[in-house]
């Protein structure tokens, strides 16, 4: 199997309709970034794509003066991205845009599940586009918008120059209440660094797990002090004051943060965890964790989709680094406390 480093990173982007995905997929179309990247969508039109940045086409593939390429889904993922893949030249990333309805798992989850596709593909980030001015609203009145949050390893908060500063901070609380993990960036008609949302190396995921989402950490409602680690658990109120910011506890979607600074036995914990994502995969959107093993001087790293993982030895601990275990869970109605004892009984003694 290709080494991680040495597959091509896949970038799901998703967003609600109208909330500036085809803004973004333009600019890599379009924009002189020197990157040779590959864009799937789901129908030209959706794009409108410009004829004069496009030098070639054959049949669903249209080459661009930038040395980009886009085409599209008609019908099967896995045969467009074999198609890409035998193509002469590799690309730097893929981007895979799902439509503004769909839940981008069944997407994902093709990056986990075909064995052409995983032995050439990597599942780099998740990309959600949310739209600063409707979000809240599409929160209430459509599941999809709450998945696409609940998913992101990224988040372009669009379109932020509609919205009163109020307004943003609110929205923002909600997304935080929805998913505390992801990397956030404020745009305006999605002026984002490409950098920051292509080849994010999210499977490294050191990005995520270095910083406790920064607000869970306020005020006096942690209830874990910091000499114990094994027990990170936070509580948040609903819609609670924290000196003018709002919290919310988003009722229908939560995240668990586990961790250990003592090793974890291996012979415990994936069997532990293949078994919770068998039994409570429907539940469990995300999963994501870098492993201490007992006797293992590389980091195990892995992440998942409902109830499809992948995981891998990533690279050695570092000298001076500390070796700590984090497991992330972001999902609905998830057995809090049935999960804390599982991964408690996994932590060697």
């Amino acid at each position: 199997m290709a080494e991680a480093s040495q597959k091509i990173p896949v970038t799901v982007l998703t967003g609600y309709l109208g909330a500036g995905k085809t803004t973004l997929l333009n600019r890599i179309l379009s924009e002189n970034h020197g990157k040779k990247y590959a864009v799937i969508v789901n129908e030209f039109g959706e794009i409108g794509i410009d004829n004069d940045l496009i030098i070639g086409a054959d049949e669903e593939v249209f080459e661009m003066n930038n040395g980009c390429v886009c085409c599209t889904v008609r019908g099967d993922l896995v045969r467009i991205m074999d198609g890409l893949m035998k193509r002469k030249g590799k690309f730097d990333a893929i981007i895979v845009e799902t439509t503004g309805l769909a839940d981008p798992a069944p997407v994902a989850q093709t990056f986990f599940v075909d064995e052409d596709v995983q032995r050439n593909a990597r599942l780099d980030a998740v990309v959600t586009v949310a739209d600063a001015k409707w979000l809240s609203d599409r929160l209430k009145d459509a599941p999809e918008a709450k998945n696409q949050i609940a998913f992101a390893d990224v988040i372009v908060l669009n379109k932020t120059d509609l919205v009163s500063k109020p307004e943003l901070a609110e929205v923002e609380a909600r997304i935080r209440g929805i998913n505390p993990y992801a990397k956030l960036h404020r745009t305006e008609r999605c002026k984002v660094a490409l950098a920051d949302v292509l080849e994010r190396g999210a499977f490294d995921l050191d990005r995520i797990l270095e910083i406790e989402p920064d607000f869970l950490e306020t005020g006096d409602d942690h209830d874990h002090d910091h000499h114990d680690h094994d027990h990170a658990h936070h509580h948040h109120d609903h819609g609670h004051d924290h000196g003018g910011l709002k919290h919310y506890h988003d009722e229908d979607m939560q995240s668990l943060s586990l961790r250990s600074d003592k090793p974890l036995d291996p012979t415990m914990f994936m069997p532990w965890l293949q078994q919770l994502v068998a039994n409570e995969g429907q539940k469990i959107l995300r999963s994501k964790g870098i492993l201490a093993f007992a006797g293992d001087d590389d980091r195990y790293v892995f992440q998942g989709v409902h109830m499809m993982l992948e995981g891998d030895h990533q690279r050695k601990w570092k000298d001076g680094e500390r070796r700590e275990s984090r497991v992330v869970f972001i999902g609905r109605d998830l057995p809090e406390q049935a999960i804390r004892d599982g991964f408690e009984k996994c932590i060697t003694t």
